[in-house]
């Protein structure tokens, strides 16, 4: 007998906000979030219904500030409920909320505020909000701002409403601790905002290539990609979501957030990503949505673990995995049933269950996006039992596009387009897609948004793709990341990188060969891993951190040549730079969803770039 689902389509929600409002209606007394009570030292669950009651408080408080419909409100929190609540209200409203990483540079977040004309910012600790005013100044435009944790020995209440009076000459009578900023008394929820194409938030892109633009979605955009999700795969009522991705992500905010609220799932919030493997045996979620990091991280964890076993359990690991692929295959009606599946019950339970345990035990969905995760990788987890599907989307789409489905899952691509998402191929081999997740536009940048979204609807992704015969999409790379050699030979380094990565020595890749006559390498180590190959090696304990030694660099283009072996001549790597520092988001080096930012990363290794191809 079929599961029963509970989807609550987009035109009975109208909006997200009618959209809680309508999950409350039928589930009132179902689970809707976990999260950690730090006092209790637990997990303590939250009801629909008391999540309905917070939510009005939260409205309550808000409407104190005489914000207007139409206004921006900006969340730089981590995952809690404080994050859903702050949302949920703020919608119902009318306001426009502004997500911002919590762990963005001030600078970043500064530029956010300005450009979105914010006036009330929430936010987790007041020190963070100094930082920001040391960068930018008094941004006057915000009229309040509320911290979770205030700094509350330097200020005083004062005795009117709540509001915060100076006790030194750096107080900011604008800032207000949350407790004191919420009222007690109970009201009643609004639905203010009824009209789907209404401009539901301002998403801030993570800016591979200079400042951040503004993504106007409205709540028609994302209802209907979650919807339309929910058509290609299924959640139900009885599943439980993990959520650690960042929420000011549009990945985790549509995927771990609304469709489990469309859904009627319930979504655990992880504690801190440092948490994350205790909270996956704490939780046991059903569904894990994650960007190919972690799956690396975990990838890496498994290949050290194997390292030092007795080759019977290093075969025996191989014989799992290619017989769990197999297995995969014939599920999937693309290989035919064969005798060496009869051995998948007892590889599943001696080797698959307990190398997956980490993960909860009760993982029946395993997505993965944000980035394109490596196949060696993927197939991997697969062949260990994982459900695993990649998919493929942008900010500007709300965000998702296409992903592969548990009944057909090609993980070499990035699945079919999604029921009312229209795509097609330019000539020059662009993905084009258009549907009613398409963004508004982008926010006070009419120029940006003609340049993107043509004539006809289609909005261009920037993204070379692909098409098979069965309509499943392979992303080829970025159009403005393509390096031209000057041979003239073209190549996506994104393919080579991900190659490169996949040897656990290797933590970050980037691929530099613009205009030259090959190409070179940056690479940030694992330095566990290098110490290990370098005692294979003979090099001493007192020279490991002499990267830029000419023996250390054979050796390293060694195991990159072993990795990139499969590509054409032309894209092998020549020359190699390495270092243990990672390349961080706060050195504005990479975006919080971990893509290169190639520009600033060339900026940064100007000199060792140059030495790499000195003579050439």
């Amino acid at each position: 007998m079929p599961r029963a689902t509970d989807i609550i389509d987009p035109k009975t929600a109208g909006t997200i906000a009618g959209l809680f409002r309508e999950r409350v209606r039928r589930t009132p007394y179902a689970s809707a979030y976990r999260y950690f009570n730090v006092e209790e030292h637990r997990f303590k669950t939250m009801a629909w219904s008391a999540v309905f009651r917070r939510a009005a408080r939260w409205q309550g408080a808000l409407e104190r500030e005489n914000l207007r419909p139409g206004d921006r409100v900006a969340v730089i929190l981590r995952n809690c409920p404080e994050w859903m609540l702050f949302d949920v209200a703020a919608l119902g409203l009318g306001l426009i909320t502004v997500p911002i990483f919590a762990d963005d540079r001030p600078a970043n977040i500064a530029h956010i505020l300005k450009e979105s004309g914010s006036r009330f910012v929430l936010l987790e600790e007041e020190a963070l909000w100094r930082s920001v005013e040391e960068e930018a100044g008094l941004l006057s435009e915000i009229e309040r701002i509320v911290a979770l944790h205030p700094a509350s020995s330097s200020r005083s209440e004062s005795d009117s409403g709540g509001a915060l009076s100076r006790t030194n000459t750096k107080c900011d009578s604008r800032v207000i601790g949350l407790e004191s900023w919420l009222p007690e008394i109970d009201r009643e929820y609004r639905v203010n905002c009824r009209d789907a194409a209404e401009l539901a938030t301002i998403v801030y892109t993570s800016g591979t290539t200079g400042m951040p633009k503004g993504v106007m979605l409205s709540h028609g955009n994302i209802l209907e990609n979650a919807f339309a999700c929910l058509q290609a795969e299924s959640i139900y009522p009885e599943d439980v979501f993990l959520s650690f991705l960042p929420l000011s992500h549009t990945f985790e905010r549509t995927v771990g957030y609304y469709i489990p609220m469309m859904a009627g799932a319930c979504v655990a919030y992880v504690r801190s990503i440092d948490k994350l493997s205790e909270d996956l045996l704490e939780v046991r979620p059903t569904v894990l949505i994650s960007v190919p990091r972690i799956y690396e991280r975990i990838h890496k964890k498994i290949a050290e673990s194997l390292e030092n076993k007795p080759l019977p359990l290093r075969l025996l690991f191989r014989l799992t995995v290619h017989t769990g692929w197999q297995r995969f295959l014939h599920l999937q009606r693309r290989r035919r049933w064969t005798p060496l599946l009869l051995l998948w019950p007892i590889l599943n339970r001696v080797v698959a269950r307990r190398l997956t345990s980490g993960l909860g035990g009760r993982l029946r969905l395993s997505i993965s996006g944000g980035a394109p995760l490596a196949f060696p990788i993927a197939r991997v987890f697969i062949g260990l039992g994982l459900n695993l599907l990649q998919g493929y989307g942008l900010t500007e789409t709300s965000p998702v596009i296409s992903f592969n489905t548990s009944g057909d899952n090609i993980p070499t691509t990035v699945g079919c387009p999604l029921p009312g998402v229209e795509s097609a191929i330019a000539a020059d081999g662009e993905l084009l897609v258009r549907g009613p997740s398409v963004m508004l536009g982008y926010w006070r940048n009419g120029t940006a948004t003609e340049a993107v979204i043509d004539s006809e609807g289609y909005f261009h992704t920037g993204d070379l793709a692909r098409r098979d015969e069965g309509g499943h999409l392979t992303i080829v790379g970025r159009i403005k990341e393509i390096l031209v050699l000057s041979t003239g030979e073209k190549i996506s380094p994104g393919d080579l990188e991900l190659a490169i990565a996949v040897n656990p020595l290797f933590e970050q890749v980037m691929v530099v060969g613009e205009g030259r006559p090959y190409l070179v390498a940056l690479v940030v180590l694992n330095r566990r891993r290098w110490e290990s190959l370098a005692a294979d090696h003979g090099i001493a304990f007192e020279h490991l951190d002499l990267l830029d030694d000419e023996k250390v660099e054979r050796i390293l283009l060694s195991e990159i040549a072993r990795q990139v072996h499969h590509f054409q001549r032309y894209a092998q790597i020549r020359r190699v730079h390495a270092s243990f520092t990672p390349w961080s988001a706060k050195e504005g080096l990479i975006t919080h969803t971990l893509k290169l930012r190639r520009k600033e990363l060339l900026a940064r290794f100007i000199q060792e770039v140059a030495s790499l191809f000195k003579g050439h």
